[in-house]
């Protein structure tokens, strides 16, 4: 019997240092493709930042103004808890800020995603704002809680899917079969 070999996860290449205090420190760095992983796939984010300190914002966004990286994609604000408490598509940094600056208390921590295709930012958004549910603050066009579905038109054109419905009209009375 062969042996399966498994892929190997991608590999860090920490660059640089961007920003440090109280016991946090943030980097930046490049994801290497590992022993396995097809050489021809395509990203679908070409920056990702996951629960980062508020402190660290504005070096985060001065390193991203330095490599080129214009600051637009999906953003999410989370309390001290982790909890995405906000969370939308447009100009990160502004958006984000802005945010902070309404609910200074709430807030602890910062997650954003830049799409290498734009087209997919308003899809990811959409994904986003509904696995989070109730947690969120806003946004009640797209969040749902309970079981009610979200409507299919907020994704793209040419997209495939299923959509529970139901019937409309009158219900018909239960007879009594006693």
């Amino acid at each position: 019997m062969m042996k399966r070999r498994r892929k190997a996860t991608s590999k860090k290449a920490v660059k640089k240092t961007v920003w440090s205090k109280e016991g946090w420190t943030v980097v930046s760095g490049e994801l290497q493709r590992g022993r396995g992983r097809p050489a021809k796939a395509v990203p679908l984010f070409s920056v990702v930042a996951e629960k980062l300190p508020f402190g660290c914002l504005d070096g985060v966004k001065e390193e991203l103004k330095t490599l080129g990286i214009k600051p637009f994609g999906v953003y999410a604000a989370h309390d001290s808890m982790g909890t995405p408490r906000y969370l939308g598509r447009g100009a990160i940094f502004t958006r984000l800020k802005s945010h902070l600056k309404t609910h200074p208390r709430e807030l602890v921590y910062f997650s954003f995603f830049v799409v290498k295709e734009k087209t997919h930012e308003r899809e990811i958004e959409t994904l986003s704002i509904r696995a989070a549910g109730d947690t969120l603050q806003f946004n009640s066009r797209k969040k749902r809680t309970g079981i009610a579905p979200g409507s299919v038109l907020d994704y793209e054109a040419g997209t495939m899917f299923f959509e529970r419905q139901q019937k409309r009209g009158r219900k018909e009375a239960v007879k009594n079969l006693g």
